[in-house]
């Protein structure tokens, strides 16, 4: 069982016995919620993406993730060497600029190991590791990994998707995914799991999903939750991206309240508020 109390991010420890907020900042001329708003000249756009993760650390969040491919639906590979200058020059300011977990959203091996050394805390992967040589350059680095399910890949996994059981499919593969990682040398209690919202699924998929949290809960590992601003609000309430902030919020309160840990948003202070209001009700003091 992980020390929920003290989880280790490298250098970096949180209580993972409470709810944490994790900053998205998208370094990719194609993110399907910004437009590449940090995607302009290569030195403004790390210049602007310290300044967001700054701000969204002063608004309460513990992680930031930077990410420089962009994983949307439909969405084209990026070749290793634009990922590698897209995202390695913003963790390298972060680590002297920033005081929060630093995670890195990539399957790349190769950046895996890079970013591991210019003090990244977390390796955060949508393919759950399954390209070749990531999972081996993830153990090297000692970090902790988050493994999501995904159904398909980026360019296809809106196509149809199809499970028998939604539930039982993706607590089965990342189960799998997480045996596979001690196998191979990372510890079980530097996992974390996500069940991967909007990665190759319906709008029935992820409600189901996140209404039977706590069956993935039941691995004992902690658990992700990434709906901030997803199609799946859009389908409920008929929002578009930039009006989805009150449907993201209310499934960041089921969250809390079905046992999930981390919450990857891009609204930081809106969900920081969330998080704390429903903690209490739960304890039903402040804390």
């Amino acid at each position: 069982m992980s020390n929920l109390s003290a989880f280790s991010f490298g250098q970096r420890t949180l209580d993972l016995t409470r709810p944490q907020v994790m900053g998205i900042v998208n370094v990719t001329p194609d993110s399907f919620s910004d437009g590449g708003t940090l995607f302009e000249l290569r030195q403004l756009c790390v210049d602007m993406a310290i300044e967001r993760a700054q701000q969204m650390v002063a608004d309460g969040a513990t992680i930031v993730d930077v990410g420089g491919e962009s994983t949307r639906p439909g969405a084209a590979p990026v070749s290793l060497q634009e990922e590698m200058d897209r995202v390695l020059p913003v963790v390298e300011r972060l680590n002297k600029e920033v005081d929060a977990v630093i995670s890195v959203d990539t399957s790349s091996p190769e950046l895996i190991t890079a970013v591991a050394e210019l003090g990244a805390g977390l390796i955060n992967d949508v393919r759950a590791l399954g390209r070749e040589g990531a999972l081996q350059a993830a153990a090297a680095t000692g970090l902790p990994v988050c493994l999501m399910h995904m159904q398909g890949s980026p360019a296809t996994m809106q196509d149809a998707p199809s499970y028998d059981d939604v539930v039982e499919e993706v607590v089965s593969f990342l189960s799998y995914r997480a045996e596979q990682c001690v196998a191979a040398g990372i510890a079980k209690d530097q996992i974390i799991l996500d069940p991967g919202f909007g990665f190759g699924k319906t709008l029935e998929h992820n409600l189901r999903l996140l209404n039977n949290l706590d069956q993935l809960q039941a691995l004992g590992l902690p658990v992700l939750l990434g709906t901030s601003r997803k199609s799946m609000i859009e389908h409920v309430l008929g929002r578009p991206v930039d009006e989805r902030l009150a449907g993201g919020l209310a499934t960041v309160a089921v969250g809390v309240m079905k046992g999930a840990c981390l919450f990857r948003v891009h609204d930081v202070k809106e969900t920081v508020d969330v998080v704390r209001m429903t903690e209490a009700v739960l304890n039903e003091c402040k804390v």
